[in-house]
């Protein structure tokens, strides 16, 4: 009795079984894009809470690749340099501290420093200290003179 009561009351109301049907479509398709709508803003933060730390983690990478090449580099000169010096050409330098010059085109490559070459007696000294310690320590090698 209350359906049909109900029903009569809409019909006299002037509205339309089509028209109710609209608004029924109306409002499923306003559901159905709401619960998009959150769908959407919770893989928006899985994303933000899984990728963002991933592209700060290859930023952190980049910069420390770039030091270890540049250890890299650092090691290689100062290995090169002191086999040169370690073989006889240290005998002719003057004993005490003084900058020492590389002419490798790869210490183009390394940031602001300078080499040091330190000989006492027989003992040779050579180091490659960074400017700036953006990361890079001092690269060191000693040997002795026969």
């Amino acid at each position: 009795m209350k359906i049909n009561l109900h029903r009569k009351i809409w019909h006299a109301g002037g509205g339309s079984s089509g028209s109710s049907q609209r608004r029924k479509n109306q409002l499923k398709l306003q559901l159905q894009r709401g619960f998009l709508e959150v769908d959407m803003m919770v893989g928006l933060a899985i994303l933000a809470l899984a990728v963002l730390p991933l592209g700060y983690t290859f930023v952190r990478e980049r910069h420390v690749l770039k030091i270890e090449y540049c250890r890299g580099i650092a090691d290689e000169i100062v290995d090169g340099e002191m086999e040169i010096l370690a073989a006889g050409a240290a005998s002719g330098l003057p004993d005490g501290t003084q900058n020492y010059p590389v002419h490798a085109q790869a210490a183009r490559q390394l940031p602001p420093g300078h080499f040091e070459l330190t000989k006492t007696g027989n003992h040779l000294r050579l180091a490659w200290t960074p400017d700036a310690r953006r990361g890079l320590s001092a690269v060191v090698r000693e040997s002795t003179l026969k």
